[in-house]
């Protein structure tokens, strides 16, 4: 009886973990906001969803930051790099049928080394 008794009490376990996993929504979209201060953006930035860093790169001025789930990354510039402060966004998505990197961001320091580094995001994506 008390066996019996037991095995009742394991059904109900067995059939949840059989239920199929609700699924989680997607964060929403994050668009950079440029009329926010740098510190501010980059406060909203570090508390999305999802967000993991990259390890730090000894002696590199950015820091990388991807979405779970890969379709965003995002970079944080640190003092020493070119346009910083600044900020980047890149985003995979669909374009005529094909995958591309979209390159965002919002530039708060020299603009020339914003571009600079923007010319350079540019030019993985098309690879």
């Amino acid at each position: 009886m008390r066996a019996v008794f037991a095995l009742s009490l394991l059904l109900p376990l067995t059939v949840a973990a059989c239920a199929p996993k609700a699924e989680t929504a997607a964060p929403p979209r994050l668009v950079l906001d440029c009329s926010l201060s740098y510190e501010a953006l980059s406060a909203k930035v570090l508390t999305y969803p999802g967000l993991v860093p990259a390890p730090e790169q000894r002696g590199e001025p950015y820091r990388f930051y991807n979405v779970t789930g890969g379709r965003v990354a995002f970079v944080l510039t640190e003092p020493g790099a070119p346009g910083h402060p600044a900020i980047f966004k890149q985003e995979a998505a669909q374009e005529n049928g094909r995958k591309v990197m979209k390159n965002t961001g919002c530039a708060y320091g020299d603009k020339a080394g914003f571009a600079k580094v923007m010319t350079y995001l540019e030019s993985l994506s098309a690879r």
